[in-house]
C-alpha cells in the first residue's frame, strides 16, 4: 500500500509540474518579491520557503572573498547564513542558495565563497526608440518609449529578476547604430524610470550613444572631438543624467564603423574620441565603452582591421575607457580564432563581447547552446606572457590588475511569451550570465543548472537533453561552415546559405570574399604568405596557425587556402573531409529530434510541442545547408560526392532561387 501511495503521489506531482508553460517564467520559482522592494527584501522573498535564513550585511572584509558582489553562504547553528558586504552581494547569495537547493540541495555544514570574475557583466540591447531590435528574433522591444515613464510594464522588474539570478549586473538600454534622441531630456526621464526599477536588483543603465550628438542634438556646428566647445556640451550632458541617474554606468560607443560618425570624420584617433568622452563621465564614476568593431571595405582581409586599427593606440586611452572587442576578429560567427587584441594591447583595458542572440546561428528557429562557443574563447590561450595567458585572464584583470574588468553579450530578449523566442533560446541569456560570474564553469554544469530549474529535474529528462545541448552549437557549424569557412550566409538577415553571393555593395558584404573558392581550391589565405594575420597571434600560435598540417582542422580553411585534392591528418582529401563535415551535421540534428521526441511526457506539452517543430525545422534546415554549399562547391571542385555522403535531395539552381520571408522567422 505505501509503495502505491508513494507511485500515485509522483504521478500526481508529474501532472501537477507538466502544467501548460509558455516560458514565461524562465528559470526561476514563482516571484513572491512585489514592486517597491528594497535589495534586502527582495533577497528575503527569494529564499521563503527555502529553511531558516539570516542575512548579514557588513562592511568588513570576508575571508576568500573579493568586491561589493561576492558573497558567503554558510551553516550555523541549524541555520543557513548568507553574508556580503553590500545588500547586492546578499542578494547574488540568495539566488546562489536558491540555485543549490532546486539543483541538488546545499551539503551539510558547507562553506561556499564566490566572487564575481568580471566587475561589470552586461547585457547589449540592439533595441530601437520605435520599438524594433536589430537582429532581435523574439518579437519587439521590451522597452515601451511611449508609455514611459509613467506606466511601467511589470516585465521590467522581471527582466531584472533575471539577471540578477545569475548575476548580471548592467544593461545598455539602446542599439549601438544609437539616435541622438536617446540623450533629449524627455528620453532620460524615460531612462530613469527604467533605472529606478532595475537598482533594487543591483542592475545599473548604460547608453550607447551617437558620436555626433553635440551636432544632432546640440546644434553645434561640430562634434570635433578636441573642440573645447563639443567637450563643453558633453560634459553638460552628463552632469544633466548623472543628476537623474546618480548611479547611472556610463557610455557605450560604435564609432567610424559601418556608416556610424566618429573623431576620424575630424581627422582624429579613436582615443581622442573615446578619452573626451570619458573625461565628461569622470566626476561622475562613469565609463566609457569604446567598440573596437571597425574595418575598412578597401582592406585586403577584414580580419585583421581591428588589430590594425587599434594596436598603435595602446596606453593612449584613458582610465576609465574600456575597449570592447568581439570575440572574433570577424563578426560573431558560428566559429572564429579568438581576436588577436586579446593579450595584445597589455596596457588598455579590454572587454570581450559576445553575441547571445543567434545572428549567425539560426536565429530563433535553431538549438544553438552557446557555452561551448564562449567557453571556446575565454578558454584560449593568447600565449601574452607564456602559457595561461587565456582570453579570460587577460580581460578579467587577473594579469593585468586593471579595475573594473568587464564582459558583454549581446541580448536576445523580445516581447515574446517566453521572452527569446526559442526556448532553448534561454539558455544562451543565462550561460552568458553564469559565465561572466565564473567563467570556469564548464558549459556541462551550466547546461545541467538550466535544465533542472526551466524543466524537470528528473534524470530521465535531464541527461539526454544535456547532451543534446552540449552536441548543439558543433553540430550547427558542422551543418553550415565546417574546416574553418566562415560568412556565407544569404545576404543582409543570415539565415540561411548563400555561398554564391557577391553581388554585394562592398567586397567583404558578400560570400565569394570569405570562401574564395574556384577550380584550384578553397579558403582565404592568411598565412604570412597571404594576409599574414597570422602574424598577429603571438608564438607558437603565429606558427601553428601559419602551417596547415599544425593548424586546427576546425580553423583550416580561416587561415589557409588548400586544394580540393589535399591530404588531411586522416588520409581523405580535403574534398571528402569537408562533404563528410557537413553529413554530420545533418546527422546530428536529425539525432536531436530523436532524443527530444524520447522524453515526450517528461515536461509541459506546450513547451514540448514547440521545441519538437523547431528541431523537425533544424533539420530540415540542415539539409538545405548541406545541399546548398557543396553543390556550389561541387561546380568548382568537379569531385564526386564521397561514400558516406547521402547525395542531395535539392537543385542547386532551385536553392538559388529561394527568397526567404524573415516575418516567418521571427
Amino acid at each position: 500500500m505505501n509503495r502505491l501511495l508513494i507511485v500515485l503521489g509522483l504521478t500526481i506531482f508529474a501532472a501537477l509540474t507538466a502544467r501548460a508553460d509558455d516560458g514565461s517564467d524562465l528559470w526561476l520559482p514563482p516571484d513572491r518579491a512585489r514592486a517597491g522592494m528594497e535589495t534586502l527584501d527582495i533577497a528575503r522573498a527569494e529564499v521563503e520557503g527555502i529553511g531558516d535564513v539570516e542575512f548579514h550585511v557588513s562592511a568588513d572584509v570576508l575571508p576568500g572573498v573579493t568586491g561589493p558582489d561576492g558573497y558567503t553562504i554558510t551553516r550555523q547553528n541549524g541555520k543557513t547564513v548568507i553574508s556580503a558586504v553590500s545588500p547586492v552581494g546578499v542578494l547574488y547569495g540568495a539566488y546562489h542558495l536558491q540555485r543549490l537547493v532546486r539543483t541538488g540541495g546545499v551539503p551539510p555544514e558547507s562553506v561556499i565563497r564566490e566572487s564575481p570574475r568580471y566587475d561589470l557583466r552586461l547585457l547589449n540591447h540592439w533595441d530601437n526608440l520605435d520599438g524594433t531590435v536589430e537582429r532581435g528574433y523574439a518579437g519587439h522591444s521590451l522597452w515601451q518609449w511611449d508609455e514611459l515613464p509613467g506606466t511601467l510594464s511589470p516585465r521590467y522588474r522581471q527582466y531584472a529578476r533575471a539577471n540578477a539570478s545569475v548575476g548580471i549586473n548592467g544593461t545598455v538600454l539602446n542599439n549601438v547604430n544609437a539616435t541622438p534622441l536617446i540623450l533629449r531630456t524627455d528620453y532620460l526621464h524615460k531612462v530613469k524610470a527604467l533605472a529606478d526599477v532595475f537598482r533594487p536588483y543591483g542592475i545599473k543603465v548604460y547608453l550607447s550613444v551617437n558620436f555626433s550628438s553635440p551636432v544632432l542634438l546640440g546644434g553645434l556646428d561640430t562634434s570635433d572631438p578636441l573642440d573645447a566647445g563639443v567637450a563643453a556640451w558633453w560634459a553638460e550632458k552628463a552632469d544633466e543624467i548623472y543628476g537623474l541617474i546618480p548611479d547611472f554606468g556610463g557610455f557605450l560607443v560604435k564609432a567610424n564603423s559601418e556608416g556610424q560618425p566618429g573623431p576620424q570624420d575630424y581627422g582624429r584617433t579613436h582615443s581622442d574620441g573615446a578619452n573626451m568622452l570619458a573625461r565628461a563621465l569622470a566626476p561622475h564614476g562613469g565609463i566609457v565603452m569604446w567598440r573596437a568593431f571597425v574595418y575598412d571595405p578597401d582592406s585586403d582581409d577584414r580580419a585583421r582591421q581591428a588589430y590594425d586599427e587599434f594596436i598603435g593606440l595602446d596606453g593612449r586611452f584613458d582610465g576609465n575607457v574600456i575597449l570592447q572587442v568581439k570575440n572574433g576578429p570577424i563578426d560573431f560567427q558560428p566559429r572564429e580564432p579568438f581576436n588577436p587584441l586579446f593579450g595584445a594591447m597589455e596596457r588598455t583595458r579590454l572587454m570581450v563581447e559576445f553575441q547571445i542572440t543567434q545572428e549567425y546561428l539560426g536565429h530563433s528557429v535553431q538549438l544553438a547552446y552557446l557555452a561551448p562557443l564562449y567557453k571556446e574563447c575565454l578558454d584560449a590561450d593568447t600565449y601574452a606572457h607564456g602559457r595561461g595567458s587565456t582570453v579570460a585572464a587577460v580581460t578579467d584583470g587577473t594579469m593585468s590588475g586593471y579595475r573594473p574588468s568587464a564582459i558583454a553579450g549581446v541580448a536576445n530578449i523580445g516581447l515574446d511569451a517566453n521572452w527569446t523566442g526559442h526556448h532553448f533560446a534561454q539558455a544562451n541569456w543565462y550561460c552568458f550570465g553564469r559565465l561572466a560570474w565564473d567563467h570556469t564553469l564548464s558549459s556541462g554544469q551550466i547546461a545541467e543548472e538550466w535544465l533542472r530549474m526551466t524543466f524537470t529535474g528528473d534524470d530521465g529528462f535531464v541527461e539526454p537533453v544535456k547532451r543534446m545541448m552540449l552536441a548543439s552549437r558543433e553540430a550547427v557549424v558542422d551543418y553550415m561552415m565546417p574546416l574553418g569557412l566562415h560568412h556565407i550566409f544569404a545576404e543582409g538577415h543570415h539565415y540561411g546559405p548563400e555561398p554564391w553571393y557577391k553581388q554585394a555593395v562592398r567586397p567583404d558584404w558578400s560570400s565569394v570574399y570569405y570562401h574564395r573558392a574556384d577550380s584550384t581550391g578553397i579558403g582565404f589565405d592568411r598565412t604570412s604568405a597571404g594576409s599574414n594575420s597570422t602574424g598577429q597571434y603571438f608564438p607558437p600560435l603565429r606558427e601553428i596557425f601559419d602551417d596547415p598540417s599544425l593548424c586546427p582542422d576546425n580553423l583550416l580553411l580561416w587561415f589557409h587556402r588548400l586544394p580540393w585534392d589535399y591530404r588531411m591528418a586522416n588520409g581523405d582529401t580535403l574534398w571528402d573531409n569537408l562533404c563528410l563535415r557537413y553529413q554530420a551535421g545533418v546527422d546530428a540534428a536529425r539525432e536531436f529530434q530523436k532524443i527530444w521526441d524520447s522524453i515526450e511526457g517528461k515536461i509541459d506539452r506546450e513547451r514540448f510541442l514547440h521545441v519538437q517543430s523547431r528541431l523537425r525545422r533544424q533539420a530540415s534546415d540542415a539539409v538545405w545547408w548541406r545541399d546548398a554549399c557543396l553543390l556550389y562547391f561541387q561546380t568548382h571542385s568537379g569531385m564526386p560526392f564521397p561514400p558516406g555522403m547521402e547525395r542531395p535531395v535539392h537543385d542547386l539552381d532551385e536553392l538559388k532561387q529561394i527568397r526567404l520571408d524573415l516575418k516567418h522567422h521571427n
